[in-house]
């Protein structure tokens, strides 16, 4: 089972591809709380907190590839069990002036009970990619905890 969304940013594959591949860009549209190394063979460390600080979970991810201005993909080592060995791959490319973004997060072997936990990560990642666009073609994107609210999971 896969989460897969697509979205066109209007601004050049390198603005798009430095969002994705650096600690400072993916602090400035998923989670302010980012940290590590974002270069293959790296970890990064996503935390994500309520507006008063409290922690309300997180990821670890292993960076498995970043090809400059066409592909970042990562592999979860720690967060929820759903997530445990899944992938998540952005992948560029331009069309009509725009950067395509290809976003997968793949391998999901348990939804969760009655689907509920993917599809709320399914909204929740076409949230981020909002904030993404948000950040590389304003300079201000919507990163946890200022992040879109979707249901009482967060």
């Amino acid at each position: 089972m896969d989460i897969v969304h697509r979205i066109g940013i209007k601004a050049p594959a390198a603005d798009v591809y430095k969002a994705l591949a650096t600690i400072e860009g993916l602090a400035g549209w998923w989670t302010r709380d980012t940290t590590g190394n974002a270069q293959p063979g790296g970890h990064v460390a996503f935390r994500f907190h309520t507006v008063t600080g409290d922690e309300i979970g997180g990821f670890t991810m292993g960076v498995l590839e970043q090809t400059p201005d066409h592909k970042v993909r990562w592999q979860v080592e720690d967060g929820p069990a759903e997530w445990l060995g899944t992938e998540v791959e952005f992948q560029l490319s331009q069309q009509d002036g725009q950067t395509i973004v290809m976003f997968g997060h793949r391998q999901w072997r348990d939804a969760g009970p009655g689907g509920e936990f993917m599809a709320h990560c399914s909204t929740k990642w076409a949230t981020f990619l909002l904030s993404l666009r948000e950040l590389v073609e304003t300079g201000r994107g919507q990163p946890a905890p200022d992040d879109v609210k979707i249901s009482n999971w967060h």
